[in-house]
């Protein structure tokens, strides 16, 4: 859920000089960031080496046609629209607009002052125009899309030369069980400033809107525990209720075990569900919500492997709806019933190979070459880094984006907290019952435990 907080007052004037002369070192290849912000200083990283966007850009791209998002979160954008329209009088006297993107920052309405969007216009910041920061850089909608706070960008903070007269604010709506963002409000000002209340307005603003998707989240749920039991009454199978993103509901005992989850204990909160180690079995059970929203007589099957079991494992799913929208399914182990799942590796987009992670310490931002971390562990949605400078706050926001990262770099995913630098690896212990322990090479030797599900994976990356 959105922090309520008021946007750093200390960032005023940080638009001018001292950040301008940054941006231009760094766009020119540089590393000195002195004088600019963590969150901004993160965020020109991944403009310039992650998504390569052009400093010189213009005007934003269009947006991609086809994006589709979930019915269910037609009530955010109506909230949000509600909203934004009851504050554009106000923002509209003070010279700004109001703006809401989709979750992949493709704009889809506006308020304010007319003189503010025809200008907004030559720049594409306009319906139907991309904000994401891998097509526009900094923004504050691009950036409200990597952040759990309200973001503010001041002037030459933006990544985009052209866009340095803006001052933009903005917070991102998180779906509040996979925390993905769903859409972003948004307020700019050209060659003027913000109300210092701004980022407590839009917090404020993205909490109440996320309290309809918690309730929807606590109904949703409910439902899925409802045909659990139904399911449940005629079956002897092992079963599971799953959301359309893969996390369960609630699991019986066996299938609890399969998937590494507590068994026959329903989720302790409606919007923080248990997340299967099987990210085979995640990957089938989002497909087979994709295929059921679309038709809901569907219902399919698949083989996953699953824990402590030497064979794939047939897996069937059964949708389940509430008020005409697809909930999730619940999940039927040892059985095959239903179109087959297709077995296709799947498409997986070109990834550029990082050489450096950013993290921070305090107010500044920390580059580490990659053999200087030795593990990353995840508090939460806060990410450590065991690092030769000590522990710092990781930038990536959440262990799988970083895992995503850092594909094919040297790191490995050995626990659900926690990924290690394989290079940096001592010793591995081995303990009763199988148990494996990896003593990583810092000062403190620290003991990094693999799960079972990962336990195969780390003996063939380590040849043992």
């Amino acid at each position: 859920m959105a922090q309520v907080r008021q946007l750093d007052p200390g960032s005023r004037g940080r638009g001018g000089a001292t950040v301008f002369q940054a941006w231009e070192r760094f766009a020119r290849g540089g590393d000195d960031l002195s004088g600019v912000r963590p969150e901004i200083a993160i965020s020109w990283h991944r403009c310039r080496d992650q998504y390569r966007v052009d400093p010189g850009l213009t005007e934003a791209p269009a947006a991609v046609a086809d994006v589709g998002h979930a019915l269910e979160h037609d009530v955010v954008f109506a909230e949000l629209g509600f909203r934004a329209a009851s504050l554009a009088h106000e923002v509209g006297t003070l010279g700004g607009m109001v703006t809401i993107t989709d979750g992949t920052g493709r704009v889809l309405a506006q308020w304010g002052d007319q003189a503010t969007q025809d200008v907004a216009a030559e720049a594409n910041l306009a319906r139907w125009f991309c904000w994401s920061e891998g097509a526009t850089g900094t923004n504050g909608m691009g950036t409200a899309l990597m952040s759990y706070a309200p973001v503010l960008i001041r002037g030459a903070e933006h990544w985009c030369r052209a866009f340095h007269d803006w001052t933009c604010a903005g917070v991102a709506v998180r779906d509040v069980v996979t925390r993905e963002p769903v859409a972003v409000l948004n307020i700019s000002c050209w060659r003027g400033d913000l109300p210092g209340t701004v980022g407590a307005w839009l917090g404020n603003a993205a909490t109440m809107t996320q309290r309809i998707l918690r309730r929807r989240a606590k109904d949703d749920g409910a439902e899925l525990m409802a045909a659990f039991s139904h399911v449940r009454s005629g079956s002897s199978a092992a079963l599971a209720a799953v959301d359309a993103a893969g996390r369960v509901v609630l699991a019986d005992d066996t299938a609890g075990v399969l998937l590494g989850i507590p068994g026959s204990t329903p989720a302790p909160d409606p919007a923080v569900r248990w997340k299967p180690e099987l990210p085979e079995f995640i990957r089938a059970a989002k497909y087979a919500a994709e295929q059921a929203a679309r038709n809901p007589g569907w219902a399919g099957s698949t083989q996953i492997s699953t824990r402590l079991a030497s064979e794939p494992t047939s897996i069937s799913f059964q949708p389940v709806f509430l008020s005409g929208h697809l909930v999730g399914n619940v999940v039927s182990f040892g059985v095959a019933e239903g179109d087959p799942l297709p077995r296709a590796k799947e498409d997986v987009p070109p990834h550029v190979q990082p050489h450096r992670m950013v993290a921070t310490r305090e107010n500044r931002m920390v580059l580490l070459w990659l053999p200087e971390v030795s593990f990353a562990q995840s508090d939460g949605n806060d990410v450590w880094l065991s690092t030769d400078q000590g522990l710092l706050r990781s930038a990536s926001p959440g262990l799988d984006r970083l895992e995503a990262e850092l594909t094919d770099s040297g790191f490995l995913r050995v626990h659900r907290q926690y990924v290690v630098n394989l290079s940096r690896i001592r010793e591995v212990e081995r303990r009763h019952k199988g148990e494996l322990f990896l003593v990583m090479d810092d000062d403190a030797q620290t003991m990094v435990p693999v799960s079972r599900r990962n336990a195969p994976t780390v003996r063939r990356a380590l040849e043992i």
